[in-house]
Parts: C-alpha cells; structure tokens; sequence
C-alpha cells in the first residue's frame, strides 16, 4: 500500500509520541508499505518552527534525515496537484492539509491523518482512532 503520512502523525512516528496509534505505527513500519510525506509537510514544519509555533525534539535537518533513515520518500509538489488542489471544495483552509489532500487524490494514496476534515474530500484516510 502507498501510504501520504500528514504533518503530524510523521511528527508523532519520529517522536515516538503515544498520540500516534499503535496500529498506524504498525502500518508505517511495514516494509511492504511504500511510505512518503509530502515536501509541504516539511515546509510546515520549518515555518512553524521560525514562527515558535512548533517545537520539535530535534532540528530540522534530523527531522528531514529522519524522512530516509525510515525508509520514506519525499513527494515533491507537481502541477497535477496544484491542478487539483484548485478545483478542491473549501472544507479544509488549512493551505498546507488542502496541499496533502490534493496530492493524496491526485497520486490514488491512502493518507494518514488524525483530521477528520480530510474526510470531507474523497479520499481513504486512515485513523485507528476513529474506528
């Protein structure tokens, strides 16, 4: 399964953060998934970060040394999904979610988030939470 992991829950996965549930972590660390996060999701951070919005165990630097040493790849931000980002309904304002979800329609991925407003948009989300 290709599997887009959303700002957040990459940051619980990294951090170990008990928020991220156990069943999640499992999925993330199958082998067998090809796991990416978004290039957007590490720009959040780095914002959030000069903004003293975010606090994270590490610099930035680890955290993107983080994204290979666990195998995940980086999706970089293409125009199929800036095209499909603009004909996305306003149910999410947050510019950097309604990037994740354009890109997770736009590349057919499952996409990991605890936001309940990504199931607004016709995509597969998983959240053993919710369940």
């Amino acid at each position: 399964m290709r599997i887009l992991v959303d700002t957040q829950a990459f940051i619980w996965f990294v951090e170990d953060d008990k928020q991220l549930p156990a069943k999640i972590k499992i999925e993330l660390e199958d082998i067998d998934n090809s796991i990416v996060i978004s290039i957007a999701s590490l720009w959040e951070m780095t914002i959030k970060l000069s903004l003293g919005k975010l606090h994270l165990g590490c610099l930035i630097e680890e955290m993107i040394d983080k994204v290979y040493q666990n195998g995940f790849e980086i999706l970089p931000i293409l125009p199929d999904h800036i095209i499909k980002l603009s004909k996305l309904d306003y149910f999410h304002r947050d510019p950097f979610d309604r990037i994740i979800i354009s890109q997770g329609l736009s590349e057919n991925m499952v996409i990991v988030s605890s936001d309940k407003v990504f199931d607004e948009y016709s995509i597969k989300r998983h959240w053993d939470k919710d369940k």
